[in-house]
């Protein structure tokens, strides 16, 4: 999957475009749109916290970290095990599995309330009135989908994100 960025200047646009990429067959679970408080956007998919914020990559870090963590202290455990307590294989499974939930929940609660750093760029062009339509399409429709826009809509610009380049259109 791709993430195509879409500045469009009004709202107007932005349904348009909505209606024209749902009519090709864009979910509308793909599309998610941004725009500042001042905007009306009735009808029009809402991104969530899950595009908004840092939410999905603090649950992935704390996965990484608190499981690294629950199998570290259970390898410890393991090697220098307590008095009378013999720990196995299980045990070791279980604080990894326990150390990735809590990691996950801990890293959440935290990222969850941080601005999405990629959405960042686009916030000075959000607060003067654009929309910022966002579009998670699979790789191989990333030049159709542009097409299909630019093609009615050459006042939208796009910006296609992948892996840590970001590509301009």
């Amino acid at each position: 999957m791709r993430r195509l960025y879409l500045l469009i200047p009004d709202v107007e646009s932005c349904r348009a475009i909505v209606d024209e990429l749902r009519g090709e067959g864009v979910a509308p679970s793909h599309l998610h749109v941004v725009a500042s408080l001042s905007s009306h956007l009735e009808g029009l998919p809402e991104a969530t916290a899950w595009q908004k914020t840092e939410l999905a990559y603090g649950i992935w870090i704390g996965i990484l970290l608190g499981g690294v963590a629950g199998l570290l202290a259970s390898l410890l455990a393991v090697t220098i095990p307590p008095p009378g307590i013999e720990i196995g294989t299980t045990a070791v499974l279980a604080s990894t599995v326990a150390g990735a939930a809590f990691g996950s929940l801990a890293s959440a609660s935290m990222k969850g309330h941080e601005h999405n750093r990629k959405l960042a760029q686009f916030d000075p062009e959000i607060e003067r009135g654009s929309i910022l339509l966002i579009v998670d399409v699979a790789r191989s429709e990333v030049s159709r989908t542009e097409e299909i826009i630019l093609k009615h809509h050459p006042e939208a610009r796009i910006e296609v994100i992948k892996s840590k380049r970001r590509i301009a259109a």
